[in-house]
Formats: structure tokens, sequence, C-alpha cells
């Protein structure tokens, strides 16, 4: 009886390939789970978390999240460039070791994994630009700018010699062959350019090249404020790290044949390591293009924070949702409110009806 009990269940569980569940149901019943609990917190751990500098702890994720940024970068940049003198290279084809669009991922995927890694300690600033900003605009103390932004430049110049290291025998090679067939490693396609950027032969106006740092690096700027600001209902936490890499990938794969940097720390950092294997050509190169490759994000990003701050931010919903208060409390809050929308806010009806955000809804429009 028993078995023409469980026959039923025996053939629906067979027509839906689930079959293998009557010995998960035997294991469940002999077999016990063992998980290993959590190693306690011991104080003498406590104690030594508790010494370690703030600041330390902030500069060692700054460096580490740009380190994690700009090396698989640069790697991928290297296994496209190195390519054409790699003896493999002409039986199985250039295109194998890599492409525009495999770089652009390797720097998104890099900036997302920095972003996770690193953000929680430092808040993952990861940019000079970034952090300037932060403090024009957030209230980021301006007597950290400095630690922060060495960080940033010293995790890309690590960066920049550990793919020296592990690339050492492929970039001597290229070398030489730049050397004896153009004169130089410092060009745009030359080895030296693994490491930092430089024009296109045809790139001599440097006002255009400007141009076109600035605003591939607005474009980046105003979709990581949008991504940061709280209020915003499209950006989760879990999703701005990809998001804000995607943000950068897109204008790798759309001009970085043209020639572009995105980012002090990434730009220097790298470039100073190429002066130190290649001379300092790395910077006198092409007119002196490196100071737009250095300096331009910084204006691009003040100017794209500033748009978003100035024409699309909304910190009355901001407030609303608690994550941040009006400067003068709620009595500053109440006054904004009563002279947009010529409500008593000192009305008992009205904080009644404040979870519903029905007034505020009107203050919205009628400041817009």
């Amino acid at each position: 009886m028993a078995g023409s009990n469980n026959q039923p269940n025996d053939l629906v569980r067979q027509h839906t390939h689930d079959i293998e569940l009557g010995v998960s149901d035997v294991l469940q019943r002999h077999v016990t789970r063992h998980v290993v609990p959590t190693k306690p917190v011991s104080q003498r751990k406590l104690n030594f978390e508790h010494k370690r500098p703030r600041i330390m702890r902030e500069m060692m994720a700054e460096a580490t999240g740009v380190f994690f940024y700009v090396f698989p970068g640069i790697a991928s940049v290297a296994s496209f460039t190195l390519a054409t003198t790699n003896p493999v290279a002409g039986v199985i084809g250039v295109t194998v070791f890599g492409s525009l669009f495999q770089i652009g991922w390797a720097f998104a995927l890099g900036i997302a994994f920095a972003i996770v890694t690193c953000a929680p300690v430092s808040g993952g600033h990861f940019n000079p630009a970034i952090t300037i900003c932060f403090a024009i605009w957030e209230g980021f103390p301006w007597r950290k700018v400095p630690h922060y932004i060495f960080s940033q430049i010293f995790g890309a110049f690590l960066a920049g010699l550990m793919l020296m290291a592990c690339y050492w025998p492929q970039i001597q090679a290229a070398k030489a062959i730049d050397i004896k067939e153009h004169g130089t490693a410092v060009y745009n396609g030359g080895v030296a350019s693994i490491l930092c950027v430089f024009p296109n032969p045809d790139q001599t106006n440097q006002g255009y090249l400007f141009f076109q740092e600035f605003f591939v690096d607005s474009y980046i700027g105003i979709i990581i404020w949008a991504c940061l600001d709280r209020a915003n209902p499209f950006v989760s936490a879990q999703s701005v790290p990809f998001t804000i890499g995607l943000a950068y990938a897109t204008m790798v794969w759309g001009f970085a044949g043209n020639t572009i940097s995105t980012n002090l720390a990434r730009d220097l950092g790298t470039r100073i390591v190429a002066a130190i294997f290649f001379g300092g050509e790395a910077f006198t190169a092409s007119s002196s293009y490196s100071w737009i490759s250095i300096l331009v994000n910084i204006p691009a990003t003040i100017f794209a924070t500033g748009y978003y701050e100035f024409l699309m931010r909304d910190s009355l919903q901001k407030i609303q949702q608690g994550h941040a208060e009006h400067k003068d409390g709620e009595e500053g809050l109440h006054r904004h409110i009563s002279k947009v929308t010529g409500v008593d806010v000192a009305n008992p009806a009205w904080e009644t009806n404040r979870g519903a955000m029905n007034t505020a809804d009107g203050v919205r429009e009628k400041q817009f």
C-alpha cells in the first residue's frame, strides 16, 4: 500500500524530471548539515583595529581601489598592444589578444571591483576630481583632500610598476622594435602608450583634444553624481559600482581611439612610471599633451557636478527620504515650505499629512 501511495508522486517527479528529489528526501532524514561557526572576535583584534589611524585606512583604501581600477585596464591595453611583437600573433591574429571592447570592459569591471572592495572604507573616490567635488558640494574635509589625491596617484603608480614587472620581457622586445622603426617608444601605439595616453599623429590641435577630454569627463561626472544621489529611485547601492563602471566603458568604446584619459590619478601615476622607463618624453611628447590628460579632468568634473547640483538636484526630495536635513533643522524646513506653498506648516493638520508628502509635492510643483 505504501508503494501504491507513493507511486503517483514518483510519476509526477519523473514527468517533471525531479525524480532525484527522492534521494534528497532520504539525505535530509539521515544527514546532518554541519556549518562552521564564525570565529569570535578577540579583544586583541578590536584593540588593534581601534588603534589604526582612520586617515591611514582611508589612504590605503584609495590607493588599493585605484590599483584595482587601473591595473586590469592597462593590462588589457598591454595584451592588445604587445600582440604585435608576439610570434604567435602572426599565426592566430592580433584580435585574439584584445580590442577596445575588451579594454572598456577591463576598466569597467576594475572600477566596479574597486568600489565594492574599498568604498566601504574611504568612500570610493578613486579620482582627484571626485575628491575635490565632494569637498565643494558635500562637505568632505578639505584637510583630507591632499591625502586622498596622493594615495590615488600612488595607487596608479603601483599599478604601472606591477604591469612593467609582469610584462617586462615583452615590453623590452616591443621597445627595441619601436626605437628601430620609429626612433622612440613614446607615441600612440608605441609601447609607452600602454601606461599612458598620447594623441594620434593627426591630432595636433590641442583645443580639439581639450574639448574632447572635457566632454568625456563631464559625461562621466554627471553619471557618477546621479548614481551618488540617494534620492535617485533608479539606482540602488548594489548597482552603483557597475553603473559607474559602464559609464567609463562607454566612453572608452566611443573615444579611446581618439585619445582620452578620464582620471588625473590614472594618467599621472602611470605617466611617472612611463617617464622612469621611457624618459621624460612621456611628459613632453606631442607638444606637451600631458597637461590635457592630467588636468582637464578636474574642471570638467567640477562643471559636471555643478550642472547636476544647480539644474537637476532635488534637495527637498533628499530631505523627505531622510538622506539629509535642512541646515536650520525642522524650523528652516517649515519656513521654506510655508514660503513656497502658503501653507501654515505649524498647523497640526500639516504634520498629520506630512507622511504622504502631499504638501511637499506641491512644493516641487511651485518650485519648478
